[in-house]
C-alpha cells in the first residue's frame, strides 16, 4: 500500500530485521543461495580493503547525501542477499519491502591493470600479504590511487534499485555500497573478481625493479672458505680429501683409546698420593 505521493508506509528497523529473516528462510527453502552481509557493532569495515572501499565511495561528492541512510541500513542487517561477480552486484535490500539492486563497474582497463602491476612488481612479497592488507605505504597508495587505482569513480559505478525513490543513489543501493566493503573485509579477492583480473600478476614479477620494489643489500652466498673465516672452523676441501685422511685419522684415534686408561688410572693414583 503507497500513499499519495507513491511512498510505502515507514517501516522500523526491526520490523525489516524480521522481514529480512522471512525473505532469506523463504529463498533457502527453494535451494537458493544467500548471502547476506553481517555486520557486527558499529563499525562497518575493519580491513584495509574493505576501508578503501568506503573511504573511495565518502570522498566522491556525488554520493555524499545518500551514504548516511546506507549506513544505517547496512548496520542493521538490512542487506538480506549480495552476490559479487565480474562487472556486476547484485543484492536484496529489506526496506518497506524486498529491492532488487544491482550495481555495475566497469571493468579495470588493461592498460592500467598493466600500470598497476608495473608499479606494485616487487613490492609486494606473497599473495597472503597482498589479500591481508600487510602493504607498503606506497603500494597501499598506488592501489587506491583516484583515477588509476582499484576502486572505481562515480562515472565508472552504474546504480539501479527497484524501489520508487528516484534518486538514482537512493538508501537501499547506498546500503549495498557499504555492503561491498564489509564483503572485501571477508573477502579482499573480490575485488579483483569484480574487475576480472588475477590478483597473482601484481606478484608475478616481483623479481623486476620497479618505481615501488623494495630495494635492499644483496644477499651474499658464503662459501666454505668464508665460513671457515666466519667460525674459525676447518672445513673439508671435498669427499676426496675426506676419505684420503680417513685411515690415519682412525688410526691415530685407536692409538688415543689404549692410552686413554693409563692416564687416567695414573692420574687417580697421584691425587690418592698427594
Amino acid at each position: 500500500m503507497y500513499d499519495d505521493w507513491g511512498w510505502r508506509p515507514y517501516v522500523s528497523a526491526g520490523e525489516r530485521r524480521l522481514q529480512a529473516l522471512r525473505e532469506m528462510d523463504k529463498r533457502r527453502k527453494k535451494g537458493q543461495v544467500v548471502s547476506p552481509v553481517t555486520v557486527k557493532g558499529r563499525k562497518i569495515v575493519e580491513t584495509f580493503w574493505g576501508k578503501s572501499w568506503c573511504d573511495n565511495l565518502e570522498r566522491y561528492s556525488d554520493f555524499a547525501n545518500r551514504l548516511p541512510r546506507g549506513r544505517t541500513y547496512v548496520r542493521n542487517g538490512s542487506v538480506i542477499d549480495l552476490q559479487i561477480s565480474p562487472g556486476e552486484i547484485k543484492a536484496l535490500v529489506s526496506g518497506s519491502e524486498i529491492y532488487e539492486v544491482a550495481v555495475k563497474v566497469a571493468p579495470v582497463t588493461k592498460a592500467r591493470w598493466r600500470s598497476i602491476c608495473k608499479d606494485c612488481a616487487g613490492a609486494i612479497d606473497s599473495l597472503i600479504e597482498l589479500l591481508q592488507g600487510r602493504l607498503s605505504t606506497a603500494v597501499m597508495e598506488r592501489i587506491c590511487l583516484r583515477n588509476s587505482g582499484l576502486f572505481p569513480s562515480p562515472k565508472e559505478i552504474e546504480l539501479s534499485c527497484s524501489c520508487p525513490d528516484w534518486a538514482e543513489m537512493c538508501k537501499h543501493v547506498a546500503a549495498v555500497l557499504y555492503g561491498i566493503g564489509a564483503r572485501l573485509d571477508q573477502q579482499p579477492e573480490l575485488l579483483f573478481r569484480l574487475h576480472g583480473v588475477d590478483e597473482k600478476e601484481l606478484i608475478t614479477h616481483a623479481d623486476v625493479a620497479f618505481p615501488l620494489a623494495k630495494k635492499g643489500p644483496a644477499a651474499k652466498v658464503l662459501g666454505g672458505k668464508d665460513l671457515s673465516e666466519l667460525f674459525g672452523l676447518d672445513m673439508a676441501a671435498s669427499p676426496a680429501a675426506n676419505t684420503r685422511h680417513a685411515a690415519p685419522m682412525q688410526a691415530k684415534a685407536k692409538r688415543a683409546k689404549k692410552r686413554s686408561p693409563n692416564r687416567t688410572t695414573t692420574g687417580l693414583a697421584r691425587i690418592a698420593n698427594s
